[in-house]
Parts: structure tokens; C-alpha cells; sequence
């Protein structure tokens, strides 16, 4: 029955892991391995940024939301427009002195070797952890689909992405991201019209039903100091805030996107490619959201429960209800858009390890090393973190919300990351020692307020960044430091 679908999909997973390993040839060092050689166009690189912002949590979780909820969600997304405008003043200035491989360059500019090291720890962890959870998501898709079992799915997309990632690098990534965009947004879109064809009545049903049980409230302007309004995920505040503030940290402080940043030719077209993403987001996260607002009209038509896992609602409904030759269409769409950023992550892990850690003890040990010898390591590192993701996916098959989960590990850590880069990019006084005190500090209020309170995750960012700022430079006074700051 599922024949063609099946075919699509091989057809898919086999082209594009072709196609990624092509890049290969161009790989001569490790400018070229971890920053595409800077020859990327603006518009490739910012397709890349959308592809790495999305993830199979987005194409799966987003729609449940709606399913399960309304719109809301969109107001996180106001918050991600203001924070490119505080990514393109404050940061991308900094990033385009001198030639960067890594974010945490950054730090050992402004601070010292040790902070250096610390953040890019924090990142390496945060990024196993986020992306462990994501590589679950992708599983949940391949098992629906082949019926093999989530260990067996979460191995097959690891294996597959981690192929063509080692053979053809930055180069690799950002030109399959931008091929498998447009795949899993083309996608979407077949799948939303074919659903709303399936709908007796239409899109004029579809409202009918959807407007009673406020589908379509985006808006939540209620504000109170109150235990109540910070326990709320989605509100106008927390989007335009929390937004701001997530947003900033990780594609300003995390290099999973800032390596495509500082893979631009130049600072102008990095910034055109930050905002050009927003648009494409913006465009997205609406439209998996009318897709969970159909799904909501079909299961309610229907008199049917909501299957189980609910982020399994729409790969489900593709699996069992497109026509043949669609469904496959879409299923390889979902799989894009988490090999995008599986293969994206792989990349920024080996190329913060090797940079960060690897490299710089290296060289002092043996200052001769080549370029050849860098980069084989770069290639065997980012295998090694493949295996760490394959297990991290294990681990998180006992998560609730693939989504929320996500995005909650992510916030736990970005807080003191961002807290500490603002102590070096806004302040003189600030120096190493109270930048790292900081930092554990904030880290450790925040996994304190995930495990024992019942705060919105979309606070957590805004309340560790403050925390870890405001401990910083108190403990400077306290200290009696003073440095320069950043040229």
C-alpha cells in the first residue's frame, strides 16, 4: 500500500546523502570544514539559519500545539524579529574582527582562556542534550513510517546525516539545509492543501468549527506580578521578552548558528541573512500551526481521540490519510528538515572541540601541526559526537513534549551563556573571575527553577541572563576589577 511512499523516501535519503558527501572535494582545511571557506551566499546561509532554527520539533510539535491549544505560539516569534535587530548591533561587530571559527573566540578576547573553555563547554553540553531530543523526534517519524522501533530509527538518521556531515563539512551543511527547506516547507504546503480538501465544506468549516474553541487567538496581553502570569508558556510578554532574550542567546552566543553567521563573506550580507530567516520562520511556524489547526477540524469531524505520543499527530495523519506518492513526499519533508539540523550540530560540536579545546593545546605542544592533521580530526570528532547524539536520542524517548523539552534544555543553559557575553560585550569592569562565578551562578538558579518551580519556560532565559549579569558585575565591585573592554 505504501510502496511508493516507501520509494520516495529511499529515493530522498539516498540523494541527499550523496549529494552532501560531494562537497568533499572542496575540503582542504578547516576554514573550509567549519566555515564553508566564506563563499556561501547570503540567501543559501540564511535558508541554512531557518533550516538549523526548525528541526523535526518544529514540524512535529508545532502542529500538536495548535491541536492541543490556538496560535499563541506566534508570539514567541515576535520576540525572535527583536532580538536579530540586538544580534546585528551588539554582536555581529564583534564577530567580524579578525577571523573567528567559533563563538567562544569571543570570550578569550575579552576575558581569558578559562572562560573560554567554560562556554564552550556549556554549549557542547546543551547542544548534546537539545539535540538528543531531537534526534528522538526524528525517530518517532521513522518508526511510524517502517514500523522498526525507535532504537533502529534514531540509528538509520544518525548514521545516514553523519555520512554525508563527515565527508563534506560547513559546505555540506548549509547547501543540503537549503535544498531540504525548501522540501520540508514544500511539503507543508501539499499536506495543508490536501487536508483542506479532505474537509467536507472547506476552509469555511474549518473556521466554522475552529473559532468557538479559539483556534485563532494569537494574543494573550494579560500582564499581573503573580506566580499564574510567569507559569504561562505563551503570553505577549513572554513572547516579546522571553523571545527576545532565547533567541538572542542562541544565535548570538551558541554556535550552532553563529558558525553560519561568521560563515558570510562579509558582516553585511551575515545581517542580511539573520533577518531574511525571520521572514521565512515567521511564514512557517504559521503555517504548522494551520496544519494543527486542520488536524483539530479532521479529529473533531471524526468523533477520534488524539493518538498518542501528540507529537505523533501530524506524521500520523500523513502516514495514514495522504494519497500515495504525497504521503512519502511529506514524510521525507519531516526527515529533511531533522537531518538539516542533526547535520548542523554535528558540525558545530567537532568545530568547537577541535577549536576551542583540541587546537590551542595542540599547537602548544607542537606548533608544527598541519592543516591535513586538523582537519582528520575535525572528521573523526564529529563521528564521535554522532555516537554521543545516538545515545542522548535514547535517553530521550521518556520526554513528554519534544518540543517544550527542547527548547527547556536549551533555556536552562543559554541564561548564563548569554548573561556572561553581555558582561564582556556591555561592560569594562567585569573580568574573568567574576564572569565565571557568574556564570555557575546563573547556571545553577536556573536548573534550581526548572526542577522546583513552576516558571514558564519561556522566562528562563530572561531570568538567568539577569541573574548571571547583574552577579557579575556586583562581584566586580566587590573585587575592585577593572579591564578594558572589546575594541
Amino acid at each position: 500500500m505504501h510502496a511508493l511512499d516507501l520509494a520516495t523516501i529511499a529515493v530522498y535519503l539516498i540523494a541527499i546523502t550523496w549529494f552532501g558527501a560531494h562537497f568533499r572535494k572542496g575540503q582542504r582545511n578547516l576554514k573550509d570544514y567549519f566555515l564553508g571557506g566564506r563563499s556561501a551566499p547570503w540567501w543559501a546561509i540564511a535558508l541554512s539559519i531557518v533550516s538549523a532554527e526548525t528541526s523535526t520539533l518544529t514540524v512535529i510539535g508545532t502542529p500538536a500545539l495548535a491541536f492541543a491549544g490556538n496560535f499563541q505560539f506566534l508570539q514567541l516569534v515576535l520576540g525572535y524579529l527583536l532580538a536579530r535587530i540586538v544580534i546585528s548591533v551588539l554582536f555581529l561587530p564583534q564577530y567580524f574582527r579578525g577571523e573567528m571559527f567559533t563563538a567562544y573566540e569571543l570570550m578569550r578576547r575579552r576575558f581569558g582562556e578559562r572562560i573560554r573553555r567554560l562556554t564552550a563547554a556549556t554549549f557542547l553540553i546543551l547542544r548534546a542534550l537539545a539535540e538528543g531530543v531531537r534526534v528522538f523526534a526524528i525517530s518517532i517519524v521513522i518508526s511510524i513510517v517502517l514500523g522498526t522501533g525507535e532504537i533502529v530509527s534514531i540509528l538509520v538518521i544518525v548514521c545516514l546525516t553523519l555520512f554525508y556531515t563527515f565527508e563534506g563539512g560547513m559546505t555540506a551543511v548549509i547547501w543540503t539545509d537549503a535544498v531540504q527547506m525548501f522540501l520540508y516547507v514544500g511539503g507543508a504546503i501539499l499536506s495543508f492543501t490536501v487536508m483542506l480538501h479532505q474537509i467536507p465544506g472547506g476552509w469555511a468549516h474549518a473556521t466554522a468549527l475552529a473559532a468557538p474553541a479559539h483556534k485563532f487567538q494569537m494574543f494573550d496581553f494579560r500582564f499581573a506580578w503573580t506566580p499564574q502570569f510567569f507559569s504561562r508558556s505563551y503570553s505577549f510578554w513572554a513572547g516579546i521578552i522571553g523571545g527576545c532574550f532565547l533567541t538572542t542567546a542562541s544565535h548570538g552566543t551558541e554556535q550552532l548558528l553563529v558558525q553560519r553567521l561568521l560563515a558570510a563573506r562579509t558582516e553585511q550580507q551575515s545581517r542580511g541573512a539573520l533577518f531574511a530567516s525571520w521572514l521565512v520562520i515567521f511564514f512557517q511556524f504559521a503555517l504548522f500551526l494551520f496544519i494543527g489547526l486542520l488536524l483539530f477540524v479532521h479529529y473533531s469531524d471524526a468523533g477520534l481521540p488524539a493518538p498518542q505520543p501528540a507529537d505523533s499527530i501530524y506524521p500520523k495523519f500523513v502516514w495514514n490519510s495522504l494519497p500515495a506518492g504525497a504521503a512519502g513526499l511529506v514524510i521525507a519533508a519531516i526527515l529533511a528538515a531533522g537531518m538539516s539540523n542533526l547535520s548542523a550540530a554535528l558540525n558545530a560540536l567537532a568545530s568547537t572541540t577541535v577549536m576551542d579545546f583540541y587546537k590551542p593545546l595542540a599547537m602548544r605542544r607542537d606548533p608544527s601541526r598541519s592543516d591535513a592533521h586538523f582537519l582528520s580530526i575535525a572528521r573523526w570528532t564529529t563521528v564521535a559526537w554522532g555516537a554521543v547524539l545516538f545515545f542522548v536520542g535514547l535517553v530521550a524517548r521518556h520526554v513528554s513534549s519534544v518540543l517544550e523539552a527542547g527548547l527547556s534544555i536549551a533555556s536552562v543553559l543559554y541564561g548564563s551563556l548569554l548573561g556572561v557575553f553581555l558582561l564582556g560585550l556591555l561592560t569594562r569592569r567585569v573580568q574573568e573571575k567574576s564572569a565565571m562565578i557568574a556564570m555557575l551562578a546563573g547556571l545553577l538558579l536556573m536548573i534550581y527553577v526548572a526542577a522546583a518551580t513552576r516558571i514558564a519556560f519561556t522566562w528562563y532565559v530572561v531570568i538567568g541572563t539577569t541573574a548571571t549579569f547583574l552577579t557579575g558585575y556586583v562581584l566586580s565591585l566587590v573585587l575592585h576589577e577593572r579591564g578594558p573592554a572589546l575594541d
